[in-house]
């Protein structure tokens, strides 16, 4: 018995083990590229079902989503339109891709280069870039909002937030 005791532990946690990895490879992957979207049209998003392309994370609110068509109908997701700059800076299709923005001000999806950008947003990864379909006061354009982006200049840099937000 003193014998078998050992053995039957260790066939015990193996089978443990494996039923973890077997419920792990069972349970629904992330979605961060649709591709076939022809119409290049934005898509329904399934909050907690959706990863943001750029930095990886979970779509958990729709307020600051975009998404990036490319030419050939796939499609990325983003939380946030600063993440969304980012993340298209370097892809051969940033000139042709279409954008789509979640308006703030509409609640509706808007053409992201036509849309108007804040500087001063709470968004998820703290770039502080909104859209909204009206413009207002210090609203900034879809290339104004890249440039600024792309140069670091959003509230996500400490000395940034302090020359806008005065903290």
């Amino acid at each position: 018995m003193k014998k078998i005791l050992p053995f039957l532990t260790i066939v015990v946690i193996i089978a443990i083990v494996s039923i973890i990895f077997l419920s792990m490879s069972n349970s629904k992957q992330m979605v961060v590229l649709k591709e076939n979207n022809k119409e290049q049209i934005p898509l329904e998003i399934t909050l907690g079902k959706y990863q943001d392309s750029d930095c990886g994370m979970i779509i958990n609110n729709l307020e600051y989503v975009s998404q990036v068509i490319s030419n050939d109908g796939k499609t990325w997701f983003f939380h946030d339109h600063g993440g969304m700059a980012n993340w298209l800076k370097d892809k051969s299709f940033k000139d042709s891709a279409k954008i789509w923005v979640m308006s703030k001000d509409t609640k509706k999806y808007i053409d992201g280069r036509t849309a108007w950008y804040s500087k001063t947003d709470a968004t998820p990864m703290r770039y502080g870039f909104g859209a909204y379909e009206m413009k207002q006061d210090g609203f900034i354009t879809f290339d104004e909002m890249r440039l600024k982006m792309l140069r670091g200049e959003s509230l996500a840099n400490p000395l940034y937030r302090k020359e806008i937000l005065g903290k």
